[in-house]
């Protein structure tokens, strides 16, 4: 009954790839793993294994529940390796239409994260982020925005507030080929980085669906791989030239 609330769920939207950096409007039941690679102006590179990343689950229709394990840090010299926060997202679809019923999603979702990261690698706080998301389809060409904002539950003003707009261009190549790029803007307020914006540009490629049964149409157990880099292009940026690399099993 599950699967089948599932499908008939995601049948309703568009089948547009989630991107590999940013966050999307669109629903999906998948287990997801990405590494994380970032280097900052002081040449110190940190890894992430996780990435915030976990299973996101369609318990009810137009409703996505995700948990995000905590990720593990790992850094090159200056700080103490170790695990980041626990994660949990809850997302509401409003309105959606597949590409036969207009291509377009919209929905909105809240994040919160509990800290339960060590030695500084996790927020002092838990932090909730409340964001909107909406994307249109042209035909193999589609775009997806999302706005938020990550507000720390505790020590606001010293630790900061952050405004975050995501918007990802993506192409459906084949079949089984994305191609897409995404520029991602985050305006500060308070702490440290009170006052600065920090914009990227993310080029990035995603492969799949591979299908585990792809003469029928009602499986949907298939893998998905994707990569991008992030580049900075603004003059403040806490890191640059940072590798993502995904791999999604949807079900």
């Amino acid at each position: 009954r599950w699967q089948a609330r599932a499908t008939a769920t995601l049948a309703q939207q568009p089948k547009w790839a989630p991107p590999v950096v940013s966050p999307y409007p669109q629903l999906i039941q998948v287990v997801r793993a990405d590494f994380y690679r970032t280097i900052s102006p002081t040449h110190v590179t940190t890894w992430n294994y996780g990435f915030g990343r976990g299973i996101n689950l369609i318990p009810l229709a137009n409703t996505e529940i995700d948990i995000f394990y905590p990720d593990y840090l790992q850094h090159s010299k200056g700080a103490v390796d170790g695990f980041g926060d626990l994660g949990f997202s809850g997302k509401y679809r409003f309105f959606s239409g597949n590409e036969k019923e207009g291509n377009y999603v919209v929905s909105a979702f809240i994040n919160a994260t509990v800290p339960t990261g060590d030695h500084k690698n996790g927020a002092a706080h838990p932090t909730i982020t409340p964001s909107v998301g909406a994307g249109k389809g042209f035909g193999k060409f589609n775009v997806t925005s999302c706005f938020g904002a990550l507000i720390p539950t505790e020590q606001a003003d010293k630790l900061g507030r952050s405004l975050a707009w995501n918007t990802n261009a993506q192409y459906h190549m084949a079949k089984q080929a994305w191609v897409e790029v995404e520029d991602n803007a985050t305006w500060f307020n308070g702490g440290a980085n009170d006052g600065k914006k920090q914009n990227f540009v993310t080029p990035g490629v995603l492969a799949g669906p591979f299908k585990f049964y792809p003469k029928d149409p009602k499986r949907r157990e298939a893998f998905m791989f994707g990569a991008a880099i992030q580049i900075a292009t603004s003059s403040f940026h806490s890191n640059n030239h940072n590798l993502n690399f995904t791999a999604r099993y949807t079900f």
